[in-house]
């Protein structure tokens, strides 16, 4: 099994063990619904809510270690818990507050990576938005790897979302290249 799957089951059982609200998104869920491509860490979304996040990032870190030096500083600072799993191998979970978090959860499905490796994967749609958003130029390669594989995406919740995480920081760009992007499908 590819040590990062192995990362991802070995956190994923920590917080399904506990009841929360998770999936993976980033380069392993690219795996699923773009163009395979490697990747140096594991990437969850955990739903914490605002203003609970202490209590998440505690649990976390009192089960894995930290990578960086003031682990839950700089997670309760930037949103995202960098952790090592027991393999060695990197995960980053990202702290959940929007709603569109939230409903990205929701909408997550159980997808088999490897043998006996299930774990909540976020949709396509969900991940182009989280790729768009992010903007950086590996995310839009991702994203256009995602239209390519994709033959039925739901362009409409996807730019409706996009819309209102667009708005929230004030770059349409992002919005107008999206769009672009699923309108002239590559």
């Amino acid at each position: 099994m590819n040590g990062l799957f192995e990362a991802a089951a070995e956190v994923g059982g920590f917080m399904s063990d506990r009841g929360w609200r998770y999936c993976l998104i980033g380069g392993l869920a690219v795996q699923r619904w773009g163009e395979p491509r490697t990747t140096l860490d594991a990437d969850i979304a955990l739903f914490t809510g605002w203003g609970g996040e202490e209590a998440f990032v505690d649990a976390i870190l009192e089960r894995f270690p930290s990578r960086v030096g003031d682990g839950r500083e700089f997670a309760l600072k930037h949103r995202v818990c960098l952790i090592r799993a027991f393999n060695g191998k990197d995960v980053d979970i990202s702290l959940g507050a929007l709603p569109f978090e939230a409903e990205m959860m929701q909408r997550a499905r159980i997808v088999e990576f490897a043998p006996g490796v299930r774990l909540p994967c976020c949709t396509a749609e969900d991940l182009f938005i989280t790729k768009a958003f992010a903007g950086r130029p590996r995310d839009w390669l991702d994203a256009e790897s995602i239209v390519v594989r994709q033959k039925r995406l739901d362009n409409n919740y996807i730019l409706e979302q996009l819309a209102d995480l667009c708005a929230l920081k004030d770059v349409p760009e992002l919005l107008e290249k999206a769009r672009r992007l699923l309108l002239e499908k590559p």
